[in-house]
């Protein structure tokens, strides 16, 4: 007789695909390793007790200030995967400070103007000042501190830098694609100067007849005549925005 396999826990299954809980000390250990690194410039972090809430995270830089505990910081990071090892928590830390707000003193020493969707149904785009941090972009919202005269100067400056953040031009065919090799999102930053990008195309051997734009934040800028453009807005798997060279200047500020 050939003996039964015993059958499979269901239990067990479901513990195989469970993540491994990155915990508290890890997080603490990740803390002390690598924010003395981060914290540079106007950053400060601090690790504070809190009898009820358990060990507290803050990052303050200038008007800003992020707060969360240790315990909220292990739970997301175990809900997003990340490996429950020294290098995978500190790699995690280190995206989230990353990611933290921009102070109104930082989007005004390095913003740069880039084009984002204005609203979740991905149908129109504005600008908005993002600062670079690594490879990442991170967007500013203005601080109650931040009055209209404020705003506009950091607009002002933040377009001046966009038309210098540079890129790289490929030309396929009838289309041209401008692309930013470090940070994907500042691809769309060269349309604070449209005439300067056309000229380059130009330069490249492409003249456009009626030239168009179609972007999408975070992707290459695709450039072309109007019927090649409106052919690559309709084939395209992405929402995007086609937009005629003459209604650039027109964009709003989100």
């Amino acid at each position: 007789m050939t003996p039964e396999r015993p059958g499979r826990s269901r239990a067990g299954l479901l513990q195989r695909l469970r993540p491994e809980p990155v915990t508290v000390e890890q997080v603490r250990a990740a803390a002390a390793a690598v924010l003395p690194g981060l914290a540079t410039g106007g950053l400060r972090a601090a690790l504070l007790r809190d009898p009820a809430r358990g060990p507290v995270l803050v990052l303050a830089e200038d008007e800003r200030r992020v707060r969360t505990t240790l315990v909220d910081l292990a739970e997301d990071m175990t809900d997003a995967g990340v490996a429950p090892t020294a290098a995978g928590v500190a790699a995690a830390l280190t995206d989230w400070v990353g990611a933290r707000p921009v102070s109104d003193a930082a989007a005004a020493a390095s913003g740069v103007a880039v084009l984002d969707w204005t609203d979740a149904t991905r149908t129109a785009v504005g600008w908005q000042v993002v600062v670079r941090r690594g490879e990442r972009a991170v967007a500013w919202t203005p601080s109650d501190r931040a009055d209209a005269a404020v705003v506009a100067r950091t607009r002002t400056s933040a377009t001046a830098r966009a038309a210098d953040t540079g890129g790289v031009l490929r030309v396929e065919g009838p289309v041209a694609l401008w692309s930013h090799p470090g940070t994907p999102v500042l691809a769309s930053a060269v349309l604070a100067a449209p005439g300067r990008l056309l000229a380059r195309i130009a330069d490249a051997g492409l003249g456009l007849q009626e030239p168009h734009v179609v972007v999408t934040p975070v992707r290459p800028l695709a450039c072309a005549s109007a019927a090649v453009a409106t052919r690559l807005a309709g084939e395209t798997g992405e929402a995007c925005v086609r937009l005629p060279w003459a209604r650039i200047p027109d964009l709003r500020w989100l």
